[in-house]
């Protein structure tokens, strides 16, 4: 039977016992995560680090997602129709698709790819994935970011159990957090009449980050639930939304889609012209703020209380992780000294902290942090100064995660840089040459396979090679162990983007660096 949803028609309890519907997971995974920054870069945003127990919060929030409704058929409490649930789809974009899968490939999590070769913010990338998912109905997305933490996984099973009720039924379903204090971060949720016992209400109108005062009057109110950022709505209903409120991004993403490249693995790879002609929007805007407002879009808000943070920036990662006596967070080589209520982490060197009140300091290989914790909110207007120099102190880590393996910059001067590379079994480099520089290779651990030119080198510890500047080069470890090597590199311009690519088995012929 066939029960796609749409506003001018929705699924009521009378059709429901005989319909079985699907529900898709959508995580969103674009975002870079600016307020985070040394830890978080452009390359490798929040939701790729590990912040809190060993995993990627990416990595938690699809096992999250993939632990809804585990078995087939299951059926959410109130609702008559049986569930079916498949994979995730995660939105990420072209430049992060590697190290996004590697992260859910080494946890053994499924997912379905859609990549964005430029970044649109969420209302394109929730319109992009309601098209490829109507490719199996018209299923209920639950959508959320990759980036947020959730304590009480019952509780938010709960929750979503009865917005996917909501859903099903033809509304736009947001999930509200009770607000714990005055926060103007963060969209409110003006929540209606209420339906039913269970909590969930009406959506009575939707404000996208107000000021203080009105966020105060807010949260005095009592009528007011934070938007957490998670929303659950059929495909149809969702593409029906965007058309009528933002006709340009339906049209746009439905542009994208249609010349969209698919992988034989159903990766969707979305179109750049059209996309980059689709307007940049969030679904807060694009969508949300006339819910409610508008009787053409409905809309219910069901309580989250599930612990929730969007671990937005460094104050939110220290009220959520374990602090001593005095309120402290340690992270990594720390030392506290008479300090209170200090946030630090160490990517390796010793941080000591002495007689500090209420600070952020965070230590990587080429960034020091140090950030009074109620100014943590404009770290992002340091990394816009950044990014405005051209500094790769934004854009990257100094160990720089690939496909292949990894490499980290050690050491660099005039007209000189050094690496380490390491290759993991199996793994080679793209076929390629470089216009402005020449590298030395020398191996300290391992077998490396060279291409030279025309020859083909097998070298072993301690042996070295010459690659000159305009020479055809690939490396690859043919063993079983990791290859590591020393490049060296020398020339009049040492930038990544230095690089023709002639053969890739990554993909990333077009791509600017390895």
């Amino acid at each position: 039977m066939n029960n796609a949803v749409t506003p001018a028609g929705l699924m009521d309890a009378a059709n429901e016992a005989e319909a079985e519907f699907i529900v898709q997971p959508v995580v969103l995974a674009g975002g870079s995560g600016t307020r985070l920054w040394p830890l978080s870069r452009e390359n490798c945003p929040k939701q790729l680090i590990d912040l809190l127990d060993g995993n990627s919060l990416l990595e938690a929030t699809v096992r999250r997602l993939d632990d809804l409704f585990e078995r087939t058929g299951a059926t959410p409490p109130g609702l008559h129709a049986q569930v079916r649930k498949i994979a995730p789809f995660v939105v990420s974009s072209e430049d992060l698709r590697d190290l996004t899968a590697d992260r859910l490939g080494r946890s053994g999590l499924p997912a379905r790819f859609v990549l964005e070769p430029l970044a649109r913010n969420t209302a394109p990338a929730l319109t992009a994935v309601a098209l490829a998912a109507s490719a199996d109905g018209d299923p209920v997305l639950i959508a959320m970011p990759a980036d947020h933490l959730i304590a009480d996984g019952a509780a938010f099973a709960a929750a979503l159990e009865e917005a996917v009720i909501h859903a099903a039924r033809g509304a736009i379903v947001a999930l509200g957090v009770p607000p714990q204090r005055v926060e103007t971060g963060y969209g409110y949720i003006g929540a209606g009449l209420p339906l039913g016992s269970s909590g969930a209400r009406n959506i009575d109108h939707f404000v996208e980050k107000p000021d203080a005062a009105r966020a105060a009057s807010y949260v005095a109110s009592g009528s007011y639930l934070w938007n957490s950022g998670i929303f659950v709505v059929r495909a149809s209903v969702w593409l029906a939304a965007i058309a009528h409120s933002r006709p340009l991004i339906a049209a746009q993403c439905a542009a994208a889609f249609e010349r969209a490249v698919f992988d034989a693995d159903g990766t969707v790879h979305l179109d750049r012209d059209a996309l980059a002609a689709c307007p940049a929007d969030s679904i807060d805007y694009a969508v949300m703020e006339s819910v409610g407002v508008n009787a053409r879009l409905p809309g219910v808000v069901v309580p989250l209380r599930s612990g929730w943070s969007d671990v937005g920036a460094w104050d939110a990662l220290w009220q959520v992780s374990e602090k001593d006596e005095n309120g402290n967070v340690a992270r990594g080589h720390v030392l506290f000294e008479d300090a209170v209520d200090t946030l630090a982490h160490s990517d390796g060197r010793l941080v000591a902290c002495v007689g500090v009140r209420g600070m952020v300091v965070v230590e990587t290989a080429d960034a020091v942090l140090v950030v009074a914790k109620e100014r943590v909110q404009d770290v992002k207007a340091v990394v816009a100064r950044l990014k405005a120099q051209h500094s790769e102190v934004a854009r990257q880590h100094r160990r720089v995660e690939r496909p292949w393996g990894w490499y980290d910059s050690v050491d660099q001067g005039e007209r000189f840089q050094v690496k380490r590379i390491v290759v993991k079994p199996g793994g080679r480099l793209s076929l390629q040459m470089h216009h402005h520089r020449a590298e030395h290779w020398t191996v300290v651990r391992g077998t490396a396979r060279v291409t030279r030119g025309n020859e083909v080198l097998l070298l072993s510890e301690n042996e070295s090679t010459y690659i000159p500047l305009g020479m055809t080069h690939r490396l690859e470890n043919p063993g079983k162990t990791a290859l590591e090597i020393i490049e060296v590199q020398s020339g009049c311009y040492l930038g990544e983007d230095d690089i023709v690519r002639f053969d890739d088995q990554y993909g990333r012929v077009r791509a600017l660096a390895d």
